[in-house]
């Protein structure tokens, strides 16, 4: 192969070429183009904190839901409507069954002296019809 000299070929000539005093010019003809007034600068920074804000909030919701669904969860506590309806529509509750969920503190509360006289029981008794069956109970 032949040895390439690059200082020995021809030079090819770019297609380009800079105006006579182009560059002297320049500066004015560049400041002649600018717009008289500045443009409104609007901060990055303003669009950023009203973005970190936003997803702060969503991040504290979502940290939330747990709390909340845990905080619902563990209320065991029976409401006394609801208690009542369940033993109504249950017909395989019997008495028994009801003492022995009750613990002997309950039973305690439960033992309070009423003070009923022997004439109300007595009318009581003799008006009722099912007195056999309170009798057998």
């Amino acid at each position: 192969m032949k040895t390439f000299k690059l200082e020995n070929e021809p030079k090819i000539e770019t297609g380009f070429k800079t105006p006579d005093h182009y560059f002297e010019n320049f500066s004015v003809k560049m400041m002649q183009q600018l717009p008289a007034s500045e443009p409104k600068v609007i901060s990055i920074f303003q669009k950023r904190k009203n973005l970190i804000l936003m997803v702060a909030a969503v991040l504290v919701l979502a940290l939330m839901i747990p709390i909340f669904n845990y905080s619902s969860a563990s209320s065991n506590e029976l409401d006394s409507t609801e208690l009542e309806n369940y033993i109504t529509y249950q017909s395989n509750v019997n008495q028994y069954d009801l003492i022995s969920g009750l613990e002997t503190e309950d039973i305690n509360n439960m033992n309070t002296s009423i003070a009923i006289e022997d004439e109300a029981i007595e009318d009581l008794l003799s008006g009722n019809s099912n007195l056999e069956n309170l009798i057998l109970e």
